[in-house]
């Protein structure tokens, strides 16, 4: 069974495990290109205590080559029938940012989050999609596109830029129909930042928490933890766990991870740190 995302209480810390239906996706590790490979890694993350799933169909690593829609869509659809026939209680997302894609998703398999990497603005109808169909929106900062971000990194000062332009869209959402319950923030770790300005961000994640919103961090195997170690993302676990730690002293509602069992251990130590 699929959970609907209604079931999810955000005042909780989750787990949403990242199953990308891609070639190309920068840890390589996470790539399924086949509906074998998607069944697997959808019964391990669930085995393994995700209580979300995030389903990619569009590489957002920087430099990455674009998807055309059908593409993205055979991909996407072969994700969330892999979710349908493991017969899990889990929650869906769908990380694009193209509305058809969501319209498509929603048709066929029902409610699901929205993940969308640039808060709306490469599709100008994904909002209205959204708002429409009443789903849950995940609003990610982002400057550019995949292929031009990590030239437009200059930041006057990166938690505020980011914080502002979070708030903002917030009540933009708002206005355009999606009820405040359904907005989740995403400051973009790794997207149109320097590393540099990575770790800052990280360390004004209560600026952002004081918008009100519940937050997605997706920090994990990113070139902020395994490149100031001269290391691979292959070789970077210990650090994405240390970052987990870091995010969730805060509380965050949702880390999106590749390591579900060891960030399960981060998540369960961290609920006993605090309760005693």
């Amino acid at each position: 069974m699929i959970l609907k995302p209604s079931t999810i209480n955000l005042s909780d810390s989750h787990i949403m495990a990242i199953v990308n239906l891609t070639p190309d996706s920068f840890y390589g590790a996470s790539r399924n290109v086949s509906a074998t490979e998607a069944s697997r890694s959808v019964d391990r993350a669930v085995g393994e205590g995700a209580t979300i799933v995030d389903i990619g169909g569009y590489s957002s690593r920087p430099g990455a080559k674009d998807v055309d829609l059908e593409e993205e869509w055979r991909r996407v659809r072969m994700g969330l029938e892999a979710v349908r026939d493991a017969r899990c209680d889990v929650v869906v997302s769908v990380d694009t940012f193209r509305s058809e894609i969501v319209s498509r998703a929603y048709a066929e398999f029902g409610d699901v989050i929205v993940n969308d990497i640039s808060a709306g603005k490469a599709d100008e109808a994904m909002v209205d999609v959204v708002a429409r169909l009443g789903l849950p929106y995940v609003a990610m900062h982002m400057r550019g596109e995949p292929q031009t971000m990590q030239m437009m990194t200059d930041y006057g000062d990166v938690v505020k830029d980011v914080a502002d332009f979070l708030g903002r869209r917030g009540e933009e959402l708002q206005r355009a129909g999606i009820v405040r319950e359904n907005i989740i923030l995403d400051p973009g770790f790794g997207f149109a930042k320097t590393l540099k300005q990575n770790y800052e961000l990280m360390r004004g994640l209560d600026t952002l928490r004081a918008l009100g919103y519940p937050l997605l961090v997706g920090v994990s195997r990113k070139s902020m933890i395994y490149k100031p170690l001269g290391l691979t993302p292959e070789e970077a676990l210990p650090g994405s766990l240390a970052f987990a730690w870091e995010a969730l002293r805060g509380g965050e509602a949702i880390l999106r991870v590749h390591d579900v069992a060891a960030t399960r251990q981060i998540l369960e130590l961290s609920k006993h740190y605090k309760s005693l």
